[in-house]
């Protein structure tokens, strides 16, 4: 049990680290243009490419978790996250910025798909309630990115302070991976991982629809990471209320991760949460749209994206039958993924620059949500995946 405890409070400390050092950019990004003289386009290559990172360094991470174990590989990520992030504090050029935003995407990109199979590995009766906790913790490190942000940039007295401040919780991180994890997981585990070689599911078609599925819902949710308050001040509202309503966006995020396994014990169907979380987004993007109440729109979005992040992590771990599984169908889905995901801002920016308008790309938003109910449909067609009563996934709680 001491173990377990152990390990869960590493996992929420490590997890933390996944959003900060692209969060922490939107709230600061006119500061950022202003000193660094830049345009919306290139503004969204600095949530952009942690992003294509994510797309790109998961087939790396299955090689090194098979060679070293996914134990060992997360912990030299956290470390790569603490350096990308920390370095930004000497920035003063838009290429070393970007370089920095290189250097933790790749460290996010490694950690992320293992996390799916530790969580295998050491709970296989509790996934549901640790992908929960996995995903508070995401959700928390974008809600304190994003909102102390600014109030950080006033007492530095600079963005770059700003920015780097976050490297203390990845390297704090590193520190309690290596105390608690290393020592506690068995040396036999890791030299069974090293021994196994991981395929990723190519030829498999489900795993090419949870990756569409994947990608359609990072396009849209990085997309509003990167671009929420700057839609809102577009409709005449201050800076200040575009970065509550970026707040309301990442914090509600948290109790919906909360509340999904409790929701899932009931109700099993995968498909049920995924319409409704996705319907919950497309309400919130009509309200926007309409110029209707955005602090209650961010809060629409928020919570369909608290959903449909960690329902579309069950999706791959339903599918797959071990830890080895887990991890070689999360690397690909997230990796073909993160890669659609990337394309989100940039596009949304480079949209803004040709139009002087966000009408347009938020327009374009409403159909992808529509089309990404219908992969949704079809990602969720075996039983498994739908919660009928001989597919169901056991549903412990911690």
């Amino acid at each position: 049990m001491r173990k377990n405890r152990l390990l869960v409070i590493a996992l929420f400390l490590a997890s933390l680290n996944l959003r900060p050092a692209i969060n922490s950019v939107a709230p600061l990004l006119d500061s950022i243009r202003t000193s660094l003289g830049m345009s919306a386009t290139v503004a969204g290559l600095f949530t952009s490419i942690p992003v294509l990172c994510m797309g790109v360094f998961p087939f790396f991470a299955i090689r090194a978790s098979s060679k070293w174990g996914i134990e060992r590989v997360i912990g030299w990520s956290l470390l790569l996250i603490g350096l990308g992030t920390v370095f930004r504090l000497f920035t003063h050029s838009t290429t070393l910025l970007l370089f920095t935003a290189l250097l933790a995407g790749v460290g996010i990109a490694m950690a992320g798909p293992l996390f799916s199979g530790f969580i295998k590995e050491h709970f296989p009766k509790h996934v549901p309630s640790m992908v929960a906790i996995y995903t508070v913790a995401i959700y928390s490190g974008a809600a304190l990115s994003t909102s102390f942000s600014v109030s950080l940039q006033k007492s530095f007295n600079s963005w770059q302070g700003a920015l780097a401040f976050w490297a203390i919780i990845a390297f704090v991180a590193a520190i309690i991976w290596r105390l608690f994890v290393t020592p506690q997981v068995k040396k036999s585990t890791q030299t069974a991982v090293a021994k196994t070689k991981n395929n990723l599911p190519w030829k498999n078609a489900r795993a090419w629809i949870l990756t569409l599925s994947f990608g359609l819902m990072a396009m849209l949710f990085f997309s509003f990471t990167a671009w929420l308050p700057q839609i809102i001040q577009s409709m005449g509202y201050s800076k200040a209320y575009g970065a509550t309503a970026l707040t309301i966006f990442a914090a509600i995020q948290i109790p919906v991760s909360l509340v999904l396994p409790i929701l899932l014990q009931k109700f099993p169907s995968r498909r049920l949460w995924l319409i409704i979380a996705s319907l919950a987004e497309l309400i919130g993007l009509i309200l926007l749209v309409l110029n209707v109440q955005p602090l209650v729109a961010s809060a629409f979005i928020g919570i369909g994206a608290g959903g449909l992040l960690p329902l579309n992590f069950l999706l791959s771990i339903d599918a797959t039958a071990n830890a080895k599984e887990a991890a070689s169908w999360s690397a690909m889905t997230q990796s073909g993924g993160y890669a659609i995901g990337a394309l989100g801002p940039i596009i949304l920016g480079w949209v803004h620059d040709a139009t002087n308008s966000f009408t347009t790309a938020t327009t374009g938003m409403t159909f992808t949500i529509i089309l990404m109910i219908i992969v949704q449909f079809m990602a969720t067609t075996n039983k498994k995946q739908m919660g009928c009563k001989h597919g169901k996934t056991k549903l412990n709680s911690l």
